[in-house]
């Protein structure tokens, strides 16, 4: 049996670290689906599982450790910035400022609470050096755990380790402290302000529903116009488009018994019928000014048509604008709406293609089935990942974190480190990586694989590093307050802004509770808010915010330690 016991207590051995990790994450993973009162802590509950083993006694080579937790930390940031890259700019364009702006109150003050706690409770004058220094470093713990945000706990663990070397402060131990009630007290300020603000939600869902019937400027519209207007005889499609000044695209046009697929300069005559898809705001207008609805049964005419979902995988696809692949006049189809994200898009001639759309093209078949060619149409081939870009991102990132940027007056260069460095290349090749022929798509499926995978060995090696001093922490330590100062800057800023949010802006409230969900990357709080409120404003208020949000808390948790601790 010696070899038994030495399986579980040789540190040193390759055997022991797999081990130790595969019973940690195994259990944590196990636990975090138990729930109370509806709520669980989910992957999250292996940092506690890490936690008990370090202090059990269970631990490996440091050195091991910190390479599992860093290279953890990377993969975990990188496929976060690949998921939140494409809607990353666009997030903050329009509607979405006044969202993303509310958001962003809710994130700084997070931090404002979060130092002012650290001068109310722990600060007793002078520098913020040795000690002091490193207590402001353990409030960024439980600042981190406060607000559940993860990826901010490595970002600042990192930092940590680049002001204060091999003598950093065990901040895990503060993050730990403060997320349950972090959890907890998220979902518990959006239920207060629900009462604070008088919110009916049975009203809140009426008022949904009469502001979606009001702008329905997104959703494709189809139907079949019989052209009556004799102004428009003789005239071409981009002519009536103009005149008419709203976009529209015919996909098939009948013309004395025969069907065509028309381009913009094809010439209309009084009597033709033409399928139209056009956004659902312009439906009305276009047809006051073309002519009234009509049916056509258009399977049935002498050139048969046919309507295709085609799937975009060929790389070299990736970035090219609809308008400049001339469908209709070069391939004799038309391109009519683009499915995206579980969102189906108006189809823009500007709009620019990405691996992984769904168009639907319309024509005869055999057009149609080239186009298909074209564009690849291969299932297979979206299921196998482009670990290509993901390592060359990741290298980027890398290099692009470890640039150091003198900051007057602060001692250390700052960077952007382990974590910010591949965040923002990440974001950055998900939104733009098409202009050098990178393929940023990766299936659902497999970033939430390679996420989690990263964020379980992060927390692991976090949890069994922090282990041996944790309990010290908690029952001799300042444990018990860091949960009260964690529960503080959980609930005041969401009180603050949330109820600003519903009484000056008239938020709709279950889109608060996506927003509160998406500024705090909570994802048992969007549980929350999408059972409350049985429809997907909470999710759209959630992936308005989430982008912008996360980068904050990474680059703020980071920045507290590198400008406050280092001076």
């Amino acid at each position: 049996m010696e070899w038994f016991i030495n399986l579980f207590t040789d540190s040193d051995s390759i055997a022991h670290i797999v081990l130790l990790y595969a019973l940690v994450i195994s259990v944590g993973i196990f636990l975090g689906r138990i729930k109370i009162f509806g709520i669980s802590l989910g992957v999250t509950f292996v940092l506690f599982a890490g936690i008990l083993a370090g202090h059990l006694g269970f631990t490996g080579t440091t050195n091991i450790l910190t390479y599992i937790q860093d290279f953890g930390l990377i993969l975990f940031v990188y496929c976060i910035g690949l998921q939140v890259g494409p809607g990353f700019f666009e997030s903050l364009r329009d509607a979405g400022i006044k969202m993303n702006l509310m958001a962003v109150s809710i994130v700084l003050l997070n931090v404002a609470c979060a130092i002012a706690l650290f001068f109310l409770v722990f600060y007793n004058g002078g520098p913020i050096v040795g000690e002091t220094a490193k207590s402001l470093a353990m409030m960024v713990g439980v600042l981190c755990g406060a607000i559940t945000n993860t990826p901010g706990l490595g970002a600042a663990n990192e930092a940590c380790a680049t002001v204060f070397g091999a003598d950093a402060p065990p901040i895990a131990n503060g993050y730990a402290c403060a997320y349950p009630l972090g959890v907890v007290g998220i979902i518990m300020a959006t239920i207060a302000i629900r009462f604070i603000c008088n919110v009916k939600l049975k009203k809140e869902e009426e008022q949904l529903e009469q502001e979606r019937a009001a702008n329905p400027h997104a959703t494709p519209h189809k139907m079949t116009l019989e052209v009556l207007n004799r102004a428009l005889d003789g005239r071409t499609l981009l002519q009536v488009s103009q005149f008419l000044g709203r976009d529209f695209v015919v996909s098939r046009i009948l013309h004395e018994g025969h069907v065509a697929i028309p381009n913009r300069d094809t010439i209309i005559h009084a009597g033709d019928k033409m399928f139209i898809v056009c956004a659902q705001d312009a439906a009305e207008a276009i047809m006051a000014f073309i002519g009234p609805e009509c049916e056509v049964e258009w399977e049935e005419q002498d050139t048969p048509m046919v309507s295709k979902h085609i799937l975009v995988t060929q790389p070299s696809m990736n970035g090219k604008t609809f308008g400049s692949l001339h469908f209709s006049s070069v391939y004799g189809v038309n391109v009519t709406r683009i499915r995206r994200n579980g969102m189906n898009l108006y189809a823009d001639r500007n709009l620019r293609m990405q691996v992984g759309d769904k168009i639907v093209v319309v024509g005869p078949e055999d057009a149609v089935d080239r186009v298909a060619n074209m564009m690849g149409n291969s299932v297979k081939s979206l299921d196998h990942p482009n670990l290509s870009t993901i390592f060359v991102g990741i290298m980027a990132g890398i290099v692009f974190g470890m640039i150091p940027i003198a900051i007057p007056g602060i001692p250390t260069p700052v960077k952007l480190g382990l974590a910010g460095g591949p965040l923002i290349v990440a974001i950055l090749v998900g939104r733009f990586g098409y202009r050098a022929h990178l393929v940023a798509y990766t299936t659902t499926s497999a970033n939430l694989m390679l996420r989690e995978i990263g964020l379980v060995l992060f927390l692991a090696s976090v949890g069994i590093k922090a282990g041996a001093s944790f309990w010290n922490t908690v029952a001799n330590g300042d444990g018990l307050t860091y949960v009260w100062c964690g529960f503080l800057i959980t609930v005041i800023p969401i009180l603050i802004v949330g109820t600003v949010a519903r009484l000056r802006y008239k938020l709709n409230y279950f889109t608060l509770m996506g927003l509160i969900a998406g500024s705090t990357t909570d994802p048992p709080a969007l549980a929350y808010a999408n059972q409350t409120a049985g429809n997907d404003a909470p999710a759209v208020g959630y992936s308005t915010v989430y982008p912008l949000s996360m980068f904050l808390r990474i680059l703020t948790a980071q920045l507290i330690i590198l400008l406050l601790c280092a001076a």
